[in-house]
C-alpha cells in the first residue's frame, strides 16, 4: 500500500483517486478550493481517502500526481516533494493556458517546467494522453490482448520504474519515451495522443510524432 498525494481534483486527479483506492492505495487529495470542497468525492472514494491543502497532498504522498492547469505550477509545494516520485499530467493548451515562449518556440516541455520548479523531486511525464473517462473504463488485467498501452517519460530511472509499476497495476501497459525532453512526442495533436493503441502501436505512433514547428 503506497499514500499517493494527489494536487488538482479534476477530471483526471479524480479517476487517479478512484484507481488508487480500488488498488488499495491511500489518497490524499487536494484542490485549489480548499478541502471542505472536495466533501462529495472524498465520500464516494470511501476511508481510503481524505481531502487536504496542497502542502499537506505533497507532504503525505509518498508519490505526488500534480494535475492542475499550467498557470498554477507555481502554487505546487516545493519543499515536501524533494526526493519524491512527482507525476506529470499535464499539457499545454495556449487558448487555456495563455502563450508560454518557452513552449511555444518548443525548447522546453510542460514537465521540464515543472521538473524546473521541483528541483529536488523525480519528475516522470503519465497519464497526459487518455482521456479521464478510459482510465477507468478500459483498464484491464497484465496480459490481456490488445491491452490499451500509456507512456512515462523522465530522467530518474528508479523514478520511472515507479510510475511504471503504477500504470500497470492500474491497468495499462507501459511504453518507455525516455527522458523528460522527449515528453513532446505524447503531447497535444500528436499520433499517440488520446488514441487507444496497444504497446507496439503506441512505440510507432511517438516514432512518427512530429514538432508542432514541423507539422
Amino acid at each position: 500500500m503506497t499514500t499517493i498525494g494527489i494536487i488538482g481534483a479534476g477530471n483526471i486527479g479524480s479517476q487517479l483517486a478512484r484507481l488508487a483506492v480500488q488498488h488499495g492505495h491511500e489518497v490524499v487529495i487536494a484542490n485549489s478550493r480548499g478541502p471542505e470542497t472536495l466533501s462529495d468525492l472524498v465520500d464516494e472514494l470511501g476511508p481510503s481517502a481524505r481531502a487536504a491543502t496542497r502542502d499537506e497532498a505533497a507532504a503525505a504522498g509518498e508519490i505526488v500526481v500534480v494535475t492542475t492547469p499550467l498557470a498554477a505550477i507555481d502554487t505546487i509545494p516545493v519543499e515536501p516533494l524533494v526526493g519524491k516520485v512527482v507525476i506529470d499530467t499535464n499539457n499545454y493548451y495556449p487558448q487555456r493556458d495563455g502563450h508560454i515562449a518557452a513552449l511555444d518556440d518548443e525548447t522546453t516541455t510542460t514537465a521540464e517546467l515543472l521538473q524546473d520548479h521541483l528541483p529536488g523531486a523525480k519528475v516522470v511525464k503519465a497519464f497526459n494522453h487518455i482521456a479521464a473517462p478510459a482510465l477507468t473504463d478500459e483498464a484491464e488485467s497484465a496480459g490481456t490482448p490488445g491491452r490499451r498501452a500509456l507512456v512515462v517519460a523522465g530522467d530518474d530511472e528508479d523514478a520511472k520504474r515507479t510510475v511504471t509499476d503504477l500504470i500497470d497495476a492500474f491497468g495499462f501497459d507501459v511504453v518507455d519515451a525516455g527522458p523528460l525532453a522527449e515528453g513532446w512526442r505524447i503531447q497535444r495533436d500528436t499520433p499517440g495522443y488520446v488514441v487507444r493503441l496497444t504497446a507496439p502501436e503506441l512505440r510507432e505512433a511517438l516514432a512518427s510524432a512530429k514538432r508542432y514547428r514541423d507539422m
